[in-house]
């Protein structure tokens, strides 16, 4: 059974924090709020856990799109290649925010994402996100939330998606209610940002 945690994003309780932060040091899997939809993370530097993130989606691990959730841009520069200031005024604009940005990883990535050429990278607006990333000191490596209810989508109630995974990860956070609408992806790794999918961030960022 999962831990169910409450956790309110406008003044996150250190405590609590601490507790999510134990769990993916530890190799767990966290189910989290973002200024989007609901996220399940887990350590970067886990193998195990990615593997078992792996599992859950259905995805070999080395073809996997996750995001990397980053706490800030200093953060970002961990794990993707220099990038010119065009590139980094869009994400200085855009970041935290409901995006994901398709940018150039370079050699530090994980080995687990080297074969990749290119990383999704997130700074949401979610106090209760960028929190839980700065006290574990790296990325946690992330997926959205589905729902098989073909009009939902996403599920945003914390205790219905506690309900739904508490079998399967070891915490569910509940941050309120989620939104049911994804982030926003643009590719910036080629010569011109490319909407890939639009979500709940303006496009309008250029």
């Amino acid at each position: 059974m999962a831990q169910f945690i409450k956790i309110y994003p406008e003044n996150p309780n250190e405590k609590e924090i601490d507790k999510a932060v134990k769990v993916l040091r530890e190799g767990g899997l966290v189910i989290y709020p973002t200024d989007t939809v609901y996220g399940l993370g887990c350590d970067i530097t886990n193998s195990k856990a990615l593997e078992k993130i792996a599992k859950i989606k259905g995805v070999k691990l080395e073809k996997a799109n996750f995001s990397f959730i980053c706490h800030d841009l200093s953060n970002i520069s961990d794990y993707i290649k220099q990038i010119d200031t065009a590139t980094f005024k869009i994400l200085k604009k855009a970041l935290p925010g409901p995006y994901t940005f398709i940018l150039p990883g370079n050699n530090d990535l994980p080995k687990e994402f080297r074969k990749k050429k290119t990383v999704g990278i997130r700074v949401p607006d979610n106090n209760i996100a960028r929190d839980i990333v700065r006290k574990l000191g790296n990325p946690i490596v992330s997926t959205s939330i589905y729902d098989e209810d073909e009009i939902l989508e996403y599920t945003t109630d914390p205790e219905l998606i506690y309900e739904k995974w508490n079998n399967v990860v070891d915490m569910v956070i509940d941050g309120g209610y989620g939104d049911n609408q994804a982030s926003t992806i643009i590719d910036l790794s080629g010569y011109e940002p490319e909407i890939i999918r639009e979500g709940k961030g303006a496009i309008d960022i250029f």
